[in-house]
C-alpha cells in the first residue's frame, strides 16, 4: 500500500529536456516476448562514453581532418603515439591543462602532418553541443538496463575544459557511478580504473559488462574477469548485449520492467478479455510491463493494438482486511470524473479472478508532465508557485465535491475519520508488524489520546501528492489526478497535511525526495504554512490549529504503510523491486511523527494556565519525545488536581493549594511526632523483640490516618475518583514523599514504604476485586505489610584530625558534594514525577530508569560521606546513619538491581 506506487509513470510517455518531463510520440516495443527470468548473472554495466554513448572522436577527427584538408590520420596517430607521455593521455590524465595542451598536441599534431593543424578547431568541435549528444539507442538502453534493477556506470577517458570544468556531456542521472580520468588521474586501459569502477558499482568483475571502441580497453578488463562488448556498431553491440543479459533493450516505457516472476499475468486470457470489452482483433498482441515503483496494487503497462492502457490489480495471495481495494478506486474514479474532476478514464472494472488470477480494473494511458521532485528543478520561480497553486486548487475541487450529487454518499462513514483511520492503521500495522518500532509504539498510545474535533465530511483522496498528478504539457493545469486506493469519505485536512510531508523530508530522502534542505522562498514554492493557508482561503475555512497532530497522523500512516510493503516483501508478494528497505523506512516515518507529536504536545503545554509559571518550561530540557500524552483539551483549566502538571515545581512554595495544605500538615505531624520518636524506634529496632511492631509506630499510624495523612502515594492516575489515596499528582507527592525521606520510620507511619506502595498500586490497576478484597484493603487499613527476602554484605573506618571536623577542608567539601548531588538526584526525581503525570509511564520510562539508578547511589555517597565525618559513632546505634546507609544500600536490589536500570537507560537512549 505504500509510499504510493508513482502510477503517474503508468500514464504517460516522457523524454527529459533540460530537466522537465516531456510528451513525446510512443514508439511501439519489439515484438518479440521477453521473459524475465528472475534473475540476471551480471549486475552492472559499464559503458564508456566517446564511441559508445557519443559518437567516436575518431571517427569525428576523421571528417573534421576532411572539412580542414589535413592529411588524413593525424589526430588518430596523435592520439595513439607517443607512449604513456604522450599530450592526449597526460591531458586525460588531468596532468596539462587546456592550454598546455593545445600547445603540446598542436606541436605533435603538426609534426605528424608536417604542415599546421589549428587543434584548437579540433577541440571546440570535440566538445560542441551538436557532436556531444548522446546515441539515442544508448540512452534508451541505459533506461532498460536500469528499469530491470541493474547499476549503470560510465567510465570515461575524459579531461578538463578550458574553465576548468571536466568534459562529460551526460546526464550523470542515468549513472549509479561514473569515473572520470581527469578526476582521478588513471585513464583506460590502466587496470587501476576498471577496479575502481567495480568498488564503487559494489560488483565483481564477472557481475559486470563492459562496453567500449577500444580493443585495448577491452583486453585490460577482460583479463580483470569483465565481460567485454565491443561496439562498431551500436545496433549489433546492443544484440550482443540483449543476449547476456536476457532482456529486451528497446520499447523502453519510462519506469517500467519485465514482469517479475511474482507478478506475471497470463497474456492469453486477458488478450480475450480485452477482445471482448474494448474490441479488435484476437490476433492483437498483447504486450504487457510492469511498473517499478508500485508498493501495493501491481500496475501495468498493456499495449493491446493501437490501444495503450493501464492495468491495475490486486497483489496475489493473502492480503490484509479492506487493503487493496481496486473496486473503490474504479467506483471513486468513475464518479469523479462526472463530477468535473481531472482523473485517469476508467474503462472497464473485472471482478472475476479467473481472468488475470485477482480483480483489476482497466483505464486510458494518459500523457502530460508529471514531476517526481518536488523541488521543480528546471522551472522558474513563478512556474513553481504556479504548479503548487493548481495542485492546491485541485485539492480543493476534490473537497467540494457534492457527495450526493455524486453517488459517493455511502462511500465512507460520515464523522470520526481520524478516530477510525488511526484504528485501522494500527491494526494494519499489528497485522503486519516484524519487529519493535519504539517510535510507533509511543504514537499508538498517543494519538488516540489527542484527536481533533469532527469536521467537515469530503471525499478525502488519502494519497494527495505531486507526484500522483499529471500537469498538461503546455501549462500549470492538473489534467489527471492519480492513486484512489486510499480515498473514502473524511476529513480534507488531513489530505493538505499528506500533501506538505514532502516539506519535512531532505531532499535525498530515498522514499521521497523532499524540500527539507531546499529555500523554498527562493524556488518560488510556497511553505507548508503558506500551502495550507491558501487551501484556507480557497475553501473559506479558518486554520486548525492542530496542524502538527494531522502531519504526526500523516507520518504514522506512512510508516505503518511501509511496514505492510516490508512484511509483504518478505514472502515475495510486494510489487516494488524497493520494498526490503521500506522496514528501515517504516522506523523513519514513524521517528518524524513523533516529532510532530512532541509539536502538538508542546503547543498544548504552553496553552496551559498556571498560577505561578516558571521562566522556563521542564519541556525544554526534558527529553526528545517527552510531552503531555493526556488531552487537555478535556480538562478544566481551573482543575487544581492538574495544576501542577503544567510546569516542574521547584518548591513545594509552588504547590496546588490543597497538596500544600498537606504537605505543611505533613510537616507538622513530622516535627511533633515522628521525629522525638525516633530515638525509641531505633532503640526497638536494636531489640530482641525488633520483628513485632511496635505500639508507639501503631498510635502514630492511627494519629497520621485521623488527619487525612494516610496512603498519600496512591498516584491520581491510578485512582481517578480518589478512593484509596489522597488523589495527588506523582509530582506533588514527590515533595511530600521527600519530607517523608527524612525519616526512616515516617514512610511506615503514613502507609507510604515499600514494597507496600508498589503492591497496592499493582492491585488497585490490575486486581480482581477478590484480590482487591484480600490483599489491597488490608494493605490500604495498614493492618498487613509487604516484604521481601534478600542478603547483605558489610555494608567501614574513620580517621581523627587535630581540629574541629566543622574546619576540615574535606568535610567541607564533602558538605559542597552532597548537597550539590542531593539537588541533582531531587530534581530528576520531580522531572520523572511530572513526566509521568504529563506523558505517562512509559514516556517516563528513561526518567524512572534513571533515577531508580541515581538515588540509591546518591544516598549512599552522602551517608557514606556523613559516617565517615562521624566516626565510630556513624556505625552504631546512637545514630541513624548506619540504618540509613543499609537501607539505602537495600534500595540498589529492591526496586531492581543497578544493572538492570543502566541497561534499561543504556538502551533506551541507543533507541532514540
Amino acid at each position: 500500500m505504500g509510499l504510493r506506487r508513482f502510477i503517474q509513470a503508468s500514464y504517460f510517455q516522457c523524454a527529459r529536456t533540460t530537466g522537465i518531463l516531456k510528451r513525446v510520440q510512443y514508439k511501439p516495443p519489439s515484438l518479440v516476448h521477453w521473459k524475465h527470468s528472475g534473475s540476471c548473472l551480471y549486475k552492472a554495466v559499464i559503458f564508456d562514453m566517446g564511441g559508445v554513448l557519443l559518437p567516436s572522436p575518431y571517427k569525428l577527427a576523421g571528417e573534421w581532418e576532411v572539412w580542414n584538408h589535413i592529411p588524413p590520420g593525424t589526430i588518430k596517430q596523435a592520439f595513439i603515439s607517443g607512449g604513456e607521455n604522450r599530450p592526449w593521455l597526460r591531458f586525460m590524465r588531468g596532468e596539462l591543462t587546456y592550454a598546455e595542451f593545445l600547445q603540446e598536441f598542436g606541436r605533435q599534431c603538426s609534426e605528424i602532418a608536417n604542415s599546421a593543424v589549428p587543434v584548437d578547431s579540433f577541440l571546440s568541435v570535440l566538445t560542441s553541443s551538436q557532436m556531444s549528444k548522446q546515441i539515442p539507442i544508448m540512452t534508451e538502453a541505459v533506461e532498460c538496463i536500469r528499469a530491470e534493477g541493474l547499476k549503470t556506470a560510465v567510465l570515461s577517458n575524459n579531461f578538463y575544459l578550458h574553465n576548468g570544468v571536466s568534459f562529460l556531456p551526460l546526464d550523470r542521472k542515468q549513472f549509479d557511478v561514473v569515473i572520470e580520468s581527469c578526476l582521478e588521474g588513471i585513464c583506460k586501459p590502466d587496470p587501476r580504473i576498471y577496479k575502481l569502477c567495480l568498488e564503487r558499482l559494489g560488483v565483481l568483475p564477472k557481475e559486470s559488462i563492459f562496453l567500449d571502441d577500444i580493443g585495448e580497453n577491452l583486453k585490460a578488463a577482460a583479463q580483470l574477469g569483465i565481460k567485454t562488448v565491443k561496439v562498431e556498431d551500436p545496433e549489433a553491440a546492443l544484440k550482443e548485449l540483449e543476449t547476456f543479459l536476457g532482456f529486451p533493450l528497446r520499447g523502453f516505457v519510462p519506469h517500467t520492467r519485465l514482469m517479475r516472476p511474482t507478478m506475471e499475468i497470463p497474456k492469453d486470457s486477458l488478450q480475450q478479455y480485452l477482445v471482448k470489452v474494448l474490441g479488435g482483433q484476437k490476433t492483437d498482441p498483447v504486450i504487457l510491463r510492469q511498473f517499478s515503483h508500485g508498493q501495493s496494487n501491481p500496475t501495468y503497462y498493456v499495449k493491446f493494438g493501437d490501444r495503450h492502457l493501464v492495468l491495475r490489480k490486486k497483489p496475489p495471495g493473502k492480503l490484509l482486511p479492506s487493503a487493496h481495494a481496486v473496486e473503490r478506486e474504479y467506483r471513486v474514479l468513475k464518479a469523479l470524473a462526472e463530477a468535473g474532476v481531472p482523473v485517469p478514464n476508467v474503462l472497464a472494472l473485472c471482478e472475476d479472478s479467473s481472468i488475470i488470477g485477482t480483480p483489476f480494473y482497466l483505464m486510458e494511458y494518459c500523457t502530460g508532465h508529471i514531476y517526481k521532485d518536488p523541488s521543480l528543478p528546471g522551472l522558474e520561480p513563478g512556474q513553481r508557485r504556479a504548479i503548487y497553486i493548481a495542485m492546491n486548487e485541485v485539492l480543493c475541487k476534490i473537497h467540494s465535491v457534492d457527495l450526493k450529487a455524486a453517488g459517493l454518499e455511502d462511500y465512507g462513514k460520515p464523522g470520526n475519520y481520524i478516530q477510525r483511520q488511526v484504528q485501522t492503521w494500527t491494526k494494519q500495522y499489528r497485522a503486519s508488524e516484524t519487529h519493535a518500532i519504539p517510535a510507533m509504539e509511543r504514537l499508538i498510545e498517543w494519538l488516540p489520546l489527542h484527536l481533533p474535533g469532527n469536521r467537515k465530511t469530503t471525499v478525502v483522496h488519502g494519497d494527495f501528492r505531486l507526484d500522483n498528478l499529471i500537469f498538461h504539457p503546455e501549462g500549470p493545469e492538473v489534467c489527471a489526478v492519480l492513486d484512489w486506493e486510499l480515498s473514502t469519505l473524511g476529513d480534507p485536512i488531513s489530505d493538505v497535511a499528506y500533501n506538505c510531508m514532502a516539506h519535512y523530508l531532505p531532499s535525498d530522502c530515498a522514499l521521497l525526495k523532499g524540500l527539507r534542505d531546499c529555500d523554498v522562498t527562493q524556488l518560488g514554492i510556497p511553505t507548508a504554512e503558506e500551502y495550507f493557508q491558501m487551501y484556507c482561503e480557497h475553501m473559506g475555512i479558518p486554520p486548525v490549529e492542530n496542524w502538527n497532530f494531522y502531519m504526526a497522523f500523516s507520518f504514522f500512516r506512512i510508516a505503518a504503510i511501509l511496514q505492510g510493503v516490508y512484511k509483504r516483501s518478505l514472502t515475495g508478494q510486494a510489487s516494488s523491486a524497493t520494498a526490503e528497505s521500506s522496514g528501515k523506512q517504516a522506523e523513519h516515518m514513524a521517528n518524524l511523527a513523533w516529532n510532530f507529536a512532541t509539536k502538538e504536545g508542546f503547543r498544548l503545554f504552553k496553552e496551559f494556565p498556571d498560577a505561578k509559571p516558571l521562566s522556563r518550561l521542564y519541556s525544554t530540557w526534558a527529553r526528545c519525545g517527552a510531552f503531555p500524552r493526556r488531552n487537555y483539551i478535556t480538562t478544566a483549566p481551573s482543575s487544581p488536581a492538574h495544576a501542577s502538571k503544567a510546569h516542574l515545581i521547584l518548591s513545594p512554595d509552588g504547590l496546588p493549594g490543597r497538596a500544600q495544605d498537606l504537605y505543611h500538615k505533613l510537616k507538622r505531624f513530622m516535627d511533633v511526632n515522628v521525629y522525638p520518636a525516633e530515638q525509641v524506634l531505633r532503640n526497638h529496632q536494636a531489640s530482641q523483640a525488633r520483628w513485632t511492631p511496635h505500639p508507639l509506630i501503631e498510635e502514630l499510624k492511627d494519629q497520621a490516618k485521623s488527619e487525612g495523612l494516610w496512603n498519600l502515594f496512591l498516584p491520581l492516575e491510578s485512582d481517578p475518583e480518589v478512593k484509596y489515596g489522597a488523589g495527588l499528582t506523582n509530582q506533588e507527592y514527590a515533595h511530600l514523599c521527600e519530607l517523608m525521606g527524612t525519616s526512616l520510620h515516617a514512610p511506615e507511619i503514613f502507609n507510604c514504604s515499600a514494597p507496600d506502595t508498589g503492591n497496592m498500586e499493582v492491585l488497585v490497576r490490575y486486581g480482581t476485586a477478590e484480590q482487591k478484597e484480600r490483599w489491597l484493603q488490608p494493605l490500604l487499613d495498614g493492618k498487613i505489610r509487604s516484604c521481601f527476602a534478600m542478603t547483605e554484605p558489610q555494608v567501614t573506618s574513620r580517621v581523627a584530625f587535630g581540629k574541629p571536623l566543622a574546619e576540615q577542608g574535606t568535610i567541607l567539601a564533602d558538605i559542597a558534594k552532597s548537597r550539590a548531588e542531593i539537588e541533582q538526584a531531587r530534581l530528576l526525581v520531580l522531572k520523572a514525577a511530572l513526566l509521568m503525570d504529563t506523558a505517562g509511564n512509559k514516556a517516563a520510562a528513561l526518567e524512572i530508569a534513571m533515577i531508580k539508578m541515581v538515588a540509591p547511589l546518591m544516598a549512599l555517597r552522602v551517608i557514606d560521606r556523613a559516617i565517615q565525618a562521624f566516626g565510630a559513632a556513624g556505625l552504631n546505634n546512637d545514630f541513624p546513619l548506619a540504618q540509613f546507609f543499609a537501607w539505602a544500600r537495600a534500595l540498589r536490589l529492591a526496586d531492581g538491581p543497578d544493572e538492570v536500570h543502566r541497561t534499561t537507560v543504556a538502551k533506551l537512549e541507543l533507541r532514540r
